[in-house]
């Protein structure tokens, strides 16, 4: 298809719970939608950069000028485009995979309503609903307690707690005395390094699931050296950024399980090619989330429906982060669970009264 107009629209959605980051504590969600057109479809796709580089390199205001700059006049240029040739097209751009992972969303997006196919159909999708985990920050232990306690009753099936040296074994040993049979798992966000291992081999009581990304990105070898020596299983997040590093992860044995996240492995088609790496293995993955809007968080309930995806993933209801969502239909949780939507792309409706009331800007480039 010709791709007539890009679309890039910043809009910021109020949080119904503060978020910290490495720069402080988010109380609205800054976020970049990309909006193609295309023989008179549409197609919408989400860039889960955070406002600061603190979490990856890339950051809103930093995606929005790559997109602007170098990706869509790319896209714009080509006489025809396909989500499938999408990642040859922009290979001169080096690096930005979230917005990359953005613009492959909205052209999948399109493609695949003007076919009439869903997006969960296109990646391969063999369930019709997702168990749904949910995440808690680091509170007060009293206060965290409470938090997993309300998580519990709503239902979701899995609970993540973050952590970091300081604040590690007290609150998982708080969580677990008072929910001795939940799936409970921890994410340290690369906050330790190997020297800490008895430190988190501490952890291994509480019969976790895993400890997802406890060292630096960029250290496979000190995380197979870690893997040694606890047995809770050691997940990776940030360090698999493409198929190709979940290969060399796996082969080092420096992970037994594997987080996905589309956004930060370029897009939903390389985030079924690490699927499908893990899967030829035979090493579990689920699907990590960014506080996504109900555009990013349908296109990752679609994929958290492939075979491979077998643990809960972070895909909790949309109430967990916004009083109101910018779909029509937002994502409610029933049974711990969330529907993968069949209809055409990614089977979510934009609503224009929340988006128009969320805009803070909108450029559209055209060819």
């Amino acid at each position: 298809m010709k791709i007539d107009a890009v679309e890039l629209r910043r809009i910021a959605l109020p949080l119904v719970a503060p978020f910290r980051t490495a720069f402080g504590t988010l109380t609205d969600r800054d976020i970049l939608l990309v909006r193609v057109t295309a023989d008179d479809v549409e197609g919408w796709g989400e860039c889960v950069a955070f406002p600061d580089p603190g979490y990856s390199p890339e950051y809103v205001a930093g995606a929005q000028a790559v997109l602007r700059e170098f990706l869509a006049p790319r896209v714009l240029a080509a006489p025809t485009v396909t989500a499938a040739g999408l990642g040859n097209l922009l290979a001169p751009v080096v690096g930005h995979p979230m917005a990359k992972a953005a613009l492959e969303l909205a052209v999948l997006d399109a493609e695949l309503r003007t076919g009439g196919r869903s997006l969960a159909e296109h990646l391969g999708a063999v369930r019709t609903t997702v168990d749904c985990g949910v995440s808690v920050g680091m509170f007060p232990l009293d206060e965290l307690c409470a938090q997993v306690d309300a998580y519990v009753d709503a239902g979701y099936h899995r609970v993540k707690l973050k952590i970091e040296p300081g604040f590690d074994v007290e609150p998982v040993r708080a969580v677990r005395e008072r929910h001795p049979d939940l799936a409970l798992q921890v994410d340290a966000n690369a906050a330790y390094t190997v020297g800490a291992a008895d430190r988190l081999a501490a952890l291994d009581p509480f019969d976790l699931l895993m400890i997802e990304q406890p060292l630096a990105e960029d250290d496979l070898l000190g995380h197979a050296e870690l893997a040694r020596r606890v047995t809770t299983p050691i997940c990776l997040d940030e360090s698999i950024t493409s198929a190709s590093v979940a290969e060399t992860a796996l082969a080092l044995g420096a992970c037994r399980i594997v987080n996905v996240k589309a956004g930060r492995v370029g897009g939903y088609l390389e985030a079924v090619r690490v699927h499908d790496v893990c899967a030829a293995r035979s090493v579990p993955v689920w699907c990590g989330g960014m506080l996504e809007t109900g555009i990013g968080r349908a296109a990752n309930v679609a994929l958290a429906a492939l075979p491979g995806f077998t643990l809960p993933g972070d895909t909790s209801a949309s109430d967990r982060y916004y009083a109101r969502d910018v779909v029509t239909d937002p994502f409610v949780l029933d049974d711990g669970r969330l529907t993968v939507p069949t209809g055409p792309g990614t089977g979510v409706t934009v609503d224009p009264e929340v988006l128009a009331a969320a805009t803070i800007s909108v450029e559209t480039l055209r060819a």
